[in-house]
């Protein structure tokens, strides 16, 4: 297991790095050169790759390469052009091209998302049924670590010792993450593999297996109450007068803090509660960690706020890890690639989709109203994960 968890550790730290970069650094880099707010918000657009990946998830679970390993052959060659685009970005260009910044961007994500088909299917493929809590709750804090490294490190290194010691140091980190599954020796498949059919027909196969329909609606409902809230924390927290290094310890470090440790707890105690019941409690701590949200704007005060934060990162992460436990779960042999990435790309889609509204919510209910509404919405999927229960016992 040892010799797993570094492998999954390592390829889940590396697709954090694109990923936290973007939504942490980036925003702040495209707003010290001057970029208008509609225009950093345009920049949401570079993060597509994630949410459209399950449009060429087909074409990767029919790459066949006996020698290499055929989830070898994707991860690595897309691991090293990684490690290309960050080193030519750290040489080739500057801080003021804000537009090679962006395409460098976009074209991380997309190799990261790829990347991220192959390791889902790979997790898939040497994880038992037994080893799958947790190792989903190593994928939730090994992500967010790298999300950690990519952003909030990133700014830090930019600030002390500019552009090229910050994109060097990721390149060299993307690099090191690479080495495990270098060395890594890929079991070949122990079933057919898929034939060549039409990406849109896999697509539809995927969907239309027995007892999916009523699956779709848990992935689509059962973290959006969650990224409404956290969609709107950030500007909570401002305009509660918190200063920004106060909202970087609390959401950065303590809050990072809470997820690794909600994620691992997470993970392990799925597989003891099993993943039906461990939806349901988790999902249902999340919710009274969202409606804390509407207390701590209720009656305000920095041991509150960081109470919240703490509560709303550790049972986001154990929940995370119990939905992605699942979701491995639901993945044929044969199909893994595909069927994962599928539902992942519907969490994406919908969360996604959600917290481009949070704003609307908030500024029309007001935090505390808005916090409400998010655990509603929170409620809702962990009753539909709870009915989806009901119907498999």
């Amino acid at each position: 297991m040892l010799g797993k968890v570094l492998l999954l550790g390592s390829l889940y730290l590396a697709q954090g790095l694109p990923y936290g970069f973007f939504t942490q650094a980036l925003p702040v880099l495209l707003r010290e050169h001057g970029l208008s707010l509609p225009l950093i918000g345009l920049a949401n657009l570079l993060s597509l790759p994630w949410a459209l990946k399950f449009a060429w998830a087909p074409l990767v679970d029919r790459v066949r390469a006996p020698r290499v390993g055929r989830r070898r052959a994707v991860i690595i060659p897309l691991q090293l052009l990684s490690v290309a685009v960050l080193g030519a970005l750290a040489f080739a260009a500057s801080p003021d091209a804000v537009w090679a910044l962006c395409v460098a961007v976009l074209l991380v994500n997309l190799l990261a998302a790829t990347q991220d088909i192959a390791t889902d299917a790979l997790a898939v493929e040497i994880l038992g049924p037994q080893e799958r809590g947790l190792g989903n709750g190593l994928q939730v804090g090994a992500y967010r670590t790298g999300m950690v490294i990519g952003g909030g490190a990133m700014l830090l290194v930019f600030a002390y010792a500019g552009w090229v010691a910050a994109f060097v140091g990721l390149a060299v980190i993307m690099l090191v993450a690479t080495l495990p599954v270098v060395v890594f020796r890929e079991p070949p498949p122990v079933v057919e593999l898929p034939r060549d059919t039409k990406s849109l027909a896999a697509i539809r196969e995927s969907l239309a297996r027995p007892g999916m329909g009523p699956w779709l609606l848990v992935l689509m409902t059962y973290k959006v109450g969650e990224w409404f809230a956290s969609g709107m924390l950030r500007p909570f927290l401002r305009d509660a007068k918190l200063g920004i290094d106060d909202i970087a310890l609390m959401l950065g470090l303590v809050g990072f803090s809470a997820a690794v440790v909600g994620a691992l707890a997470g993970g392990a105690l799925t597989t003891k509660l099993g993943q039906s019941r461990a939806l349901v409690v988790f999902g249902a701590l999340q919710t009274l960690a969202i409606a804390s949200l509407a207390v701590a704007a209720q009656a305000p005060s920095i041991l509150m706020f960081y109470a919240v934060s703490i509560a709303e990162h550790l049972t986001s992460a154990m929940a995370t890890a119990a939905l992605f436990t699942a979701m491995m779960n639901r993945c044929r042999d044969t199909h893994a690639g595909t069927d994962y990435t599928v539902q992942a790309s519907l969490v994406v889609i919908t969360t996604g989709l959600i917290a481009a509204l949070s704003g609307v919510s908030a500024h029309a209910l007001g935090y505390t109203g808005h916090f409400m509404a998010a655990a509603a919405l929170s409620a809702f999927g962990v009753a539909m994960a709870a009915r989806v229960g009901r119907l498999a016992s």
